[in-house]
């Protein structure tokens, strides 16, 4: 790997003078300049980030952080991110912590050591633990989705009580009252919130949640296939709610194979309005996130805080939901 000595060398000049061409610093005549430039270009040679880092004291990285990036939520979110934060001259570093609370503190200590300028975060948990974790690698941070108990950061994130209300009412104008749901990982806060807005809406409409009718999947498709057939076995629903479209699609297989006609026999909708949601057959209604906005949000949240145009107490940015009617929802026909 070429060094900056190198240049000079092949150039014929100090290597103060390649720093002052390369950084800008001081003026260099036109003679020395063109000599620099032109052994730039026959060696090929990139400056050290670290070491231009350093002496800048930024380094025009963000660390993002997800709990599983196979997850296409995850995978448009982290995409909407990049493209915000690109065109403002910043490059991202993903890290997917697995879901597994050791694994993102590992990727946060390894974020810290490449000194980044600023941190998303969608976290695993929120542990006493993680707001330490998150504070200790001192940048401003933007938490997505999952607040964390105890850590001062702004928070962007979908009104997801409000999104799940969405979603049971709309089975509820369609008249069904047989409703099931697919709920995520009882643990994680989101999916307490959607449980919850899904208990609010029957509750608000007087119909009564049947014994058995919330069964805990894992944000997953084999999660809601699981849970779905479960849900046939027992309650025998109408209509089943997911916490996220993953789920939603993996309830669409389960229907399939006990040859439940979708949305005749059984309506589905789900949540997030994935992409892919929009190809599975039936098209998927779902309550759309605007997930790419959700990322441009994140993004843009941070960089006030890094270029220092916002200051003081944390903010929370609530993204409103809206219903996105496909296929796979349809009137009740007793």
């Amino acid at each position: 790997m070429w060094t900056i000595r190198d240049v000079a060398k092949r150039a014929g000049v100090s290597y103060t003078t390649v720093s002052h061409v390369l950084n800008n610093t001081r003026p260099v005549s036109e003679e020395k300049r063109v000599r620099v430039q032109a052994a730039i270009a026959e060696m090929n040679y990139v400056p050290s980030a670290p070491a231009r880092s350093l002496k800048a004291k930024t380094t025009s990285t963000i660390g993002l952080v997800v709990p599983n990036n196979t997850n296409p939520y995850f995978a448009e979110f982290a995409r909407g991110i990049e493209g915000s934060l690109k065109r403002r001259g910043y490059c991202v570093f993903l890290c997917n912590s697995d879901n597994n609370l050791v694994t993102q503190r590992e990727c946060l200590r390894a974020l810290h050591q490449n000194r980044i300028d600023g941190l998303i975060v969608a976290s695993v948990d929120d542990d006493e633990s993680v707001a330490d974790d998150l504070a200790a690698v001192r940048v401003p941070v933007v938490i997505v989705d999952r607040p964390v108990a105890g850590l001062d950061a702004d928070l962007v994130q979908i009104d997801h009580e409000a999104g799940a209300m969405l979603a049971t009412q709309h089975l509820l104008d369609l008249g069904h009252t047989r409703i099931g749901c697919i709920a995520g990982e009882r643990e994680t806060v989101v999916s307490a919130i959607r449980v919850a807005g899904f208990k609010r809406a029957m509750a608000e409409r007087g119909v009564e949640v049947l014994p058995d009718a919330i069964v805990e999947g894992n944000f997953t498709c084999p999660g809601g296939y699981a849970a779905a057939r479960e849900l046939f076995e027992t309650v025998a629903p109408t209509a089943i709610f997911a916490s996220n479209d993953m789920m939603a699609i993996g309830a669409l297989r389960a229907a399939a194979e006990r040859g439940l006609r979708i949305p005749a026999d059984c309506s589905i909708i789900g949540f997030d309005d994935v992409e892919m949601s929009r190809y599975v057959y039936p098209a998927l209604s779902t309550v759309g996130q605007a997930i790419l906005r959700l990322g441009d949000a994140a993004a843009n949240t941070l960089l006030e805080r890094i270029n220092g145009t916002v200051t003081g107490p944390a903010r929370t940015h609530l993204i409103e939901p809206r219903l996105l009617v496909r296929e796979s929802s349809a009137p009740w026909a007793a």
